[in-house]
């Protein structure tokens, strides 16, 4: 690609203050094996030096705006969203790296796939100093799942995305909502078009006490929060507040940790009824992947309640009509787990 052509990829990366990382994320993008592509960078008002390191590179792919004052993730995303030549958008953070054939793979499947709006790649923890850690976040890869799970989790990876510019610029970033603005656009993007992942890893994420929701779960929590409350008004479910705080844990409760009692364990069975029962009128969520989301997480609850609760639990799971959506659920969750192991799928 020369500088004056129009790139098929433009890979976004916003920076602010990552003088330390930065060129890690350029090196791994100018390393690609799929070569059309821009390299678009938004430093957002960096005092770190950051944007000296960016603009010391030669390659004419590389493209380096400045924010005038700091508008945040949200905004600097829009904000390359609107200056992308790219046919595709590949999201990549700052302090990430991507493996040398992510482009090439993701270009593929779009490509092959037009009636997909992105696609993303399970993502593995790197340290400090860029060392893989061997701990993978699987995503959901098939379309239906991942619709399916956009009431309890973000769709993708936002660092391993990669979209098609014209629907990126149809939804963007919603710049109000400081923290999870990516889950929100995935989330409202897979409400009216299928989003697929990759079963590789394609991304390392970096770990460290720099990023930007180190030490801030609880605002995090807070507009996770309102974004359930979003989705649940379009599925015309009424709630509580105490409902959203129960919603949040059903998918932390390893992390919280959370141990239910038999009050949340009535409360449970009731919601995720509740949910299943929305759903049947309104057809927010694709059928049946969304009621057998809800068993496993019925199944989930009364796992975590057993320590607590004995065999009690489990009385409570087979008495319960959620039991039957639980092994057909389990059973798709297993299949994702077991295609990283397939012939052809595994991590090179």
């Amino acid at each position: 690609m020369t500088a004056y052509s129009t790139p098929t990829v433009t890979v976004l990366i916003p920076v602010h203050n990552r003088v330390g990382y930065i060129r890690d994320a350029i090196d791994s993008v100018l390393a690609q094996t799929f070569a059309d592509f821009e390299l678009l960078i938004i430093d957002d008002a960096s005092s770190d030096g950051s944007a000296d390191a960016v603009a010391s590179y030669r390659d004419p792919r590389l493209r380096l705006l400045r924010n005038e004052t700091n508008l945040g993730i949200p905004g600097s995303r829009n904000r390359g969203i609107d200056e992308a030549r790219g046919e595709y958008l590949a999201f990549l953070d700052s302090d990430d790296r991507a493996r040398p054939e992510r482009l090439a793979r993701q270009v593929a499947f779009l490509r092959d796939h037009p009636d997909h709006a992105a696609v993303g790649s399970w993502i593995e923890w790197m340290s400090q100093n860029g060392k893989p850690l061997g701990r993978i976040k699987r995503k959901a890869v098939a379309a239906e799942q991942i619709a399916a799970e956009r009431l309890f989790r973000s769709c993708l990876e936002n660092s391993a995305a990669t979209a098609r510019t014209a629907i990126l610029r149809r939804y963007r970033h919603r710049e109000r909502i400081k923290l999870g603005s990516d889950y929100d656009l995935w989330a409202r993007i897979a409400a009216d078009h299928k989003l697929a992942a990759l079963p590789h890893v394609l991304t390392y994420r970096r770990q460290h006490g720099g990023r930007s929701t180190h030490g801030r779960s609880e605002e995090i929590k807070a507009w996770r929060l309102q974004i359930f409350a979003e989705q649940l008004g379009a599925l015309g479910l009424p709630y509580s507040a105490d409902d959203l705080e129960r919603h949040y844990e059903l998918r932390r409760m390893q992390k919280l940790p959370i141990r239910p009692d038999r009050a949340y364990l009535e409360w449970a069975q009731e919601w995720l009824q509740r949910l299943r029962a929305a759903n049947v009128h309104t057809l927010r969520y694709p059928e049946p992947a969304f009621s057998y989301l809800l068993g496993t997480f019925w199944l989930k609850a009364c796992w975590y309640a057993a320590p607590v609760m004995g065999r009690h639990a489990w009385r409570c799971f087979w008495a319960s009509p959620l039991h039957t959506q639980a092994w057909p659920g389990l059973a798709r969750l297993a299949r994702t787990r077991f295609a990283a192991q397939l012939p052809g799928l595994s991590r090179p």
